[in-house]
Order: C-alpha cells, then sequence, then structure tokens
C-alpha cells in the first residue's frame, strides 16, 4: 500500500471513529433525557459553582436533581453499602478517594469525549475516575476577629486566634489540609510528624477548633482562621462580605489537588451520569467550575475575563506543589483517622 492510500484509509477511520464518537453521544443524552433524573452526592450548591453546574445541565437535559452532601469516605461507604439499592448516581470525591474507590469495585467506567485534552496523572486509564478541577489548600482569616494574620503554617505556631480545619481523617479537605502542613514544615506523603506536631500543639493550647470552616460558621463569626480550598474560601469570602475576611495561600508550602466524578457501579441513571461526566469536562463545564473559583483540569479552555478576575493571582502559587506519591498518600490517608486521636484530639478531650 504506497503512502496516499495509507492517508487516505487512516483519514477515513478517522472520520468513521468521529462519527462513531458523535453518533455514540447522541446516543448517551436520548438515553439519559429517557432516564430524567440524576442523584448525585457530595456536589451541593456552594461548592466550586455545582449550584450553576446543576442548573445548566437541568436546562440543557431537562434533569430533575437532587444532591446529598457527604464527605468522600461517606460517598464511597454509602456506594458500597447501598450496592443495587442506590440512592446516588454521582460523587465528586477527593483524588486519593477515586483510587480507593477503584479499588472497591464501586465504580464504573465513562471516558468523555475531551479525554485526550485532560493530564495523564488526572485520569484513571480505564475511565473509572477523571479529575474535573482541582484546589490548592489556604487560609481564610476573619479580619474582625484576628488582627495578626496569619502568611504560613509557621505563623499559626506563634498567634492566639484559633485554628479550624474540619473533620480530619473523613473529609478530603481536612486531610489535604495536614498534608499541606506537612510539606511545609519538612514533611511529606510519607511523613505527616510536623504536621501532627502543630496540630497537637495549637491543641494543647486550646486554639484547634472542633467546628466546621463552613460558610455557616464563617457568618456566624465562629471561624476565627480556617484550612480549606482555595475555591471554597474565596466563594465562602465573597458571598459573605469580601470586606471581612482575606485568602492567603500559605507561603511556606501548600498542596495543589484534584477532585474527580465517581460514577455508581449500581447507578439507577447511569446514563445521565456519564452525561453530566461530559458535561463538567466540556469547555462550558468547565468555565462553570471556574465560575465557583476552581482550577479547571483543561488547561486549553480560555477563561472569559471576569472569571479569571475571580482567581488569585499566579504569583500566589509559588509556593504550592501537587501530591508527588499517590500511593504513599493513600495508605497514609488511612492511618490519619487514628494518628489524629491519637496525636491530636487526644489533647481535645
Amino acid at each position: 500500500m504506497n503512502r496516499s492510500m495509507i492517508g487516505f484509509v487512516a483519514g477515513v477511520l478517522s472520520l468513521v471513529a468521529l462519527q462513531a464518537r458523535a453518533w455514540d453521544l447522541e446516543v448517551l443524552v436520548q438515553s439519559a433525557r429517557q432516564e430524567g433524573t440524576i442523584d448525585s452526592i457530595g456536589m451541593p450548591d456552594d461548592w466550586a459553582n455545582w449550584k450553576g453546574m446543576w442548573a445548566a445541565v437541568s436546562q440543557k437535559y431537562g434533569f430533575r436533581h437532587q444532591d446529598t452532601d457527604m464527605s468522600s469516605a461517606q460517598e464511597i461507604a454509602k456506594f458500597g453499602a447501598e450496592k443495587s439499592n442506590a440512592t446516588a448516581d454521582i460523587g465528586d470525591v477527593g483524588h486519593a478517594f477515586g483510587i480507593v474507590a477503584v479499588q472497591k469495585g464501586i465504580v464504573q467506567p465513562f471516558k468523555p469525549s475531551t479525554w485526550d485534552q485532560i493530564p495523564d496523572w488526572a485520569k484513571d486509564k480505564d475511565g473509572n475516575w477523571v479529575v474535573a478541577y482541582t484546589g490548592s489548600i489556604a487560609f481564610i482569616i476573619n479580619r474582625q476577629l484576628v488582627k495578626d494574620p496569619p502568611r504560613s503554617w509557621s505563623d499559626l505556631a506563634k498567634g492566639t486566634y484559633k485554628v479550624t480545619l474540619g473533620d480530619v481523617g473523613v473529609a478530603s479537605q481536612a486531610n489535604n489540609g495536614v498534608l499541606a502542613a506537612a510539606i511545609a514544615l519538612g514533611g511529606d506523603e510519607k511523613n505527616l510528624a510536623p504536621a501532627l506536631q502543630l496540630f497537637s500543639d495549637l491543641a494543647r493550647q486550646k486554639r484547634l477548633s472542633l467546628n466546621d470552616p463552613n460558610i455557616a460558621n464563617l457568618e456566624k463569626g465562629e471561624v476565627e482562621v480556617g484550612v480549606l480550598w482555595d475555591f471554597n474560601a474565596l466563594n465562602y469570602r465573597d458571598k459573605i462580605d469580601p470586606a471581612r475576611f482575606s485568602v492567603v495561600i500559605p507561603s511556606d508550602g501548600s498542596v495543589i489537588a484534584g477532585y474527580t466524578t465517581i460514577i455508581n457501579k449500581y447507578a439507577r441513571h447511569p446514563n445521565a451520569a456519564k452525561l453530566v461526566r461530559e458535561f463538567i469536562l466540556s469547555d462550558d463545564g468547565q468555565i462553570l467550575l471556574a465560575r465557583g473559583y476552581a482550577r479547571p483540569i483543561r488547561s486549553s479552555v480560555a477563561l472569559p475575563a471576569d472569571v479569571r478576575a475571580k482567581l488569585l493571582p499566579d504569583a500566589d502559587y509559588g509556593s504550592v506543589r501537587p501530591i508527588k506519591d499517590f500511593e504513599a498518600w493513600e495508605g497514609m490517608s488511612k492511618r490519619l483517622p487514628r494518628l489524629w486521636q491519637e496525636q491530636v484530639m487526644v489533647y481535645l478531650q
């Protein structure tokens, strides 16, 4: 076969593949519309603009939708416990929890049409999970209550304010807060000792709050310094009062991590769940996430100027690094609840 014929055949095969993808997507849309409903967990209105996402999905496809807010660990437990009696079709979990979900055999694969534009580190090779957006651990500071605002993890140890981290051992946000502190203070995915020392010191000083750093507690003034994802911190700040709060990426180190959708192996509305993943990773879906202050996983998406203005400057992220050893972090995440109880919570009981 000569070169011209090889090129012709390759072109035909590419066209057939594109037509097949378009046809498959149309079939998926039709099947999802017939299901008519999508039930999610861990994708609440006030997190990464899921409110805007669900509104767009419902308007575009006519879905009825409801969400139950849960932590990453709770989502995986729910999928596994309910099995064929599933009440949820899709969830949003921290990257490491996506890997756990595959190990437990509770998810089903689906590769969106934008698959090739997603970095290899951000997707399971079989499509069981795929990161849609990233966040970096930040501080949100109530300026009305904190007169010496921290700029780093080291500053936390010298302050007089209370620090709110959330449900360590359960929530991916809180777990990554511990990891970020460890990285800043000389540890890593295998060594959380520096962070556990910091938080145990805060606990002994009665400066570690057991509140959750959510929008309600921030608004009520029950959080002085909160540790949370930048997209949540910026969102909460702007919704409550930008004059009351400042958002800071710790200057001595932080971690950037992704959040991934997982589709329930036993979903009652599997086609709707797959179509939702397709939309989330489309240009429109990625921009909607950015409107919620999250950073889209697809770098090729051009963000409107007003959306880019909502995010912190890139220069603020000089100290941020990704998780380098997922296997080690997965193992440490499993040990963290016990370590946290033994080394930190013991001083608050």
